[in-house]
């Protein structure tokens, strides 16, 4: 399995307003394994980037002025993302973004993004596992304890790196990147590492409810009970 975690940086936030991609980040996954192949560029979006963009990201108006322009770029991009799933965090804005960028490749290329790849929203993701929670990149690197203390401005390679190790988490985990094909089982499959925990490590503590709190769940289920509900734990 094939995917890419995405990013992109941009010079404002809506391409119906005219805006562009300026910066696109990509790191490959296969199998769960990161293979250390990226695609990274920036563009040169024949337009201004708002400040309020800069501010985001860093990138000038005066950095983008010698870059290729999307059109000179987008068929090695295409090339590197076909037939793959994308990882993207808050897909809706960068596909927004890629299509627009694609409908403008007149004689290159009339696709949208659907049309070669398929799209795994991050954001949707986290949302659903820890809902009612913050669930931006930064919220998530604390809660999966992933350092990103050198991310102080925004930037599509290192956010895609970033959210590989996210996703990763969330998702269970990687398993450890075997290049050499050393320690293979039968019929060429690499035997994989499990780390266990130390059988010395403390228990865990357990956190009994109080009197108080155990009348005012009783309380609680008597009406979800008088509201016809089913309680599971009364079955």
């Amino acid at each position: 399995m094939r995917q890419i975690v995405l990013d992109t940086e941009t010079t404002g936030i809506d391409p119906r307003q005219g805006h562009r991609i300026i910066e696109v980040g990509c790191v490959e996954l296969i199998n769960r394994r990161l293979t250390g192949n990226t695609f990274h560029v920036y563009i040169n979006p024949e337009r201004l980037v708002e400040q309020e963009a800069i501010e985001v990201h860093g990138i000038t108006n005066e950095y983008l002025t010698d870059k290729p322009v999307f059109r000179n770029i987008a068929q090695e991009f295409i090339d590197f993302i076909k037939g793959g799933q994308l990882v993207i965090h808050n897909a809706p804005f960068d596909v927004g973004f890629m299509d627009h960028e694609f409908a403008k490749l007149r004689g290159i290329a009339e696709i949208k993004t659907a049309d070669i790849c398929t799209v795994l929203d991050t954001l949707d993701l986290a949302r659903q596992i820890h809902p009612g929670q913050k669930n931006n990149l930064d919220a998530l690197c604390r809660r999966y304890g992933i350092d990103n203390s050198h991310r102080e401005k925004h930037g599509a390679l290192l956010d895609a790196e970033i959210l590989a190790d996210v996703y990763l988490m969330m998702t269970g985990g990687q398993t450890d990147l075997n290049l050499s094909g050393q320690a293979s089982g039968e019929g060429g499959l690499q035997v994989e590492t499990i780390r266990r925990l130390s059988a010395s490590r403390n228990p865990l503590k357990i956190v009994r409810a109080t009197a108080d709190e155990l009348v005012q769940h009783e309380s609680r289920l008597d009406v979800v009970a008088k509201e016809g509900g089913s309680c599971l734990w009364r079955q």
